[in-house]
Parts: C-alpha cells; structure tokens; sequence
C-alpha cells in the first residue's frame, strides 16, 4: 500500500511540476490481476482499484492499518467501470455490472473481488474511509442513484451528476461518492470551481483514450496549479484546495468525498475573475 502525508497549503506553494504529482496524483489504480490501494493522511481516506483476472482478489489487514481485517472500523464504496464483475462479502456474492456500485459496511469481514470473464475484467475502483457504525451492504444500479442535471453547452459543462453514495440513497458514516458523465462536446466538470474546508475530495478519471488528458485545476483560489492527468488516475485533494478540469475531449468521472458532513451541495464556489 503506498502512503501519502498530507499536504499544507504552504508546502503546496513550493513545489514544482513533479513535486506536486508525487504529493496529489495517484497513477497506478487499475493494474491486471492486483488490487492497488493508496493510503492518503488526508481524512485518512484510502483510494484504489482491484482488476481480478485469472483468480478473486482479496482484501486483507496489515500493519498500515493495524487492525484484524480490512473493514474492521472502516466503511467502503466500490465503482465499477469495467466489465461485469462480483464482490462477495462475508459469503454474499453481489453481481456488478458496469457502472454499478456497492456499499460495504464497517465489520465486514471477508471481502474478494472476481471477474465474470478473465479476459474482460472488472474494474472495481475503491474508496474507503473510517467508520463509526455499521450501516447495510447495498447495491447501487446505477438506476438507483439520485442524478442531477447540470451545465450548458455555452459554458461547455453539460453533465449529469450521478450521487451513489449519498443521503438520498442510503446511509453511510462519512463516505460519499458518485459518477459525473459529461454530454458530447462537454468538457469542464464544474465551473465555477469551488471548495468545501469541511470535506476533502478525490477526483477518478476515466473513459479517456492514451492520446487525451484532463488539465485538473488545484490549489489555493489565489494560488492556483494544474495537474495532467491521463485516464484511470486519480487527484486527491485537501478541503483548502479547488478542484475542477478541462479535458482534451469528453470523459467520466467519479468524486469521493469525506469529512465533517454529508451535505453533497456544502460548497464554497469562487468566482472565475477572483482566480490567480
């Protein structure tokens, strides 16, 4: 599991090109035949992604989180964008189709992930954070989940948001996460950018060829970067930080957030003439 410190906004302010991927952008998710995970000292939330081909793969303890068993005091919300896929938890198997979702609680045992296909793999991507109380295992089509139509084409930001992981749905401690699909000749995720201090965020890309990238905005509003990013790479982002992009063609992502709160429209928006 690789660890990331958190970052300060001073510390942000002094880093060059690569200093600041090392410190926000996660690159390796979806790796064939491994479950890749990304511990980050931010809201202690862990990002990853399980890719099983020829056998399930298995969730497992370890000393970075010195605890018995994986979900021993933390909750986990589960995305996949591959192929058709199952997740058996503590011997209940939920089959997952593409773009489904699944809630694990906290307690949760035994947890393996396994392709329906080898050859067309799932691609389960992970988010998990640590947990209070123990909710239901709930599956989530994405029929299930509570979308909200945003954008216009002018401000080439035309999208649906898809909230999974959300009060309007289900319950879960601090975890929240959904899907954001961007309409033909979209390509801005959310503009004005915005911030929430009561919550960090993650930003997942996906649905993007090897040619195309997003050009993902962070930073302080008067102190502002950008990251590159390529297809199936993450952004983790502190509640101090913006976060928003332009992608060199239309792409999906997915948010994960956690913190104080789970109110989804809790957002400070800052106005595209007060940037730097």
């Amino acid at each position: 599991m690789d660890i990331r410190q958190a970052l300060h906004s001073d510390h942000f302010k002094t880093l060059d090109t690569q200093g600041l991927r090392d410190k926000m952008l996660v690159t390796k998710i979806m790796v064939p035949g491994q479950l890749s995970l990304t511990y980050s000292h931010v809201d202690r939330i862990i990002v990853g992604g399980a890719v099983p081909t020829d056998s399930p793969l298995t969730l497992s303890g370890g000393k970075e989180l010195g605890v018995d068993y994986f979900l021993e005091r933390r909750e986990m919300g589960v995305i996949n964008i591959g192929a058709p896929g199952r997740i058996t938890v503590d011997g209940e198997t939920v089959e997952l189709g593409t773009h489904h979702g699944l809630y694990i609680p906290k307690e949760s045992r035994e947890v393996s992930f396994e392709s329906l296909d080898a050859t067309k793999p799932a691609r389960f991507y992970i988010n998990s954070t640590p947990a209070h109380v123990r909710y239901q295992l709930r599956h989530i089509r994405p029929q299930d989940a509570s979308p909200t139509s945003l954008g216009d084409p002018e401000t080439g930001n035309v999208r649906t948001i898809n909230k999974y992981l959300h009060t309007d749905v289900l319950d879960t401690c601090q975890l929240s996460m959904g899907l954001t699909q961007l309409e033909p000749g979209s390509m801005w995720n959310t503009m004005p950018c915005h911030t929430h201090e009561r919550r960090m965020e993650v930003y997942f890309y996906f649905d993007l060829s090897e040619d195309d990238v997003v050009f993902h905005l962070c930073g302080e509003p008067q102190e502002t970067r950008h990251i590159v990013v390529a297809n199936e790479q993450a952004v983790i982002h502190p509640s101090w930080s913006i976060h928003c992009g332009f992608g060199t063609r239309r792409y999906t992502f997915i948010w994960g957030m956690c913190g104080e709160n789970l109110t989804y429209d809790d957002m400070d928006f800052i106005a595209s003439k007060e940037l730097r």
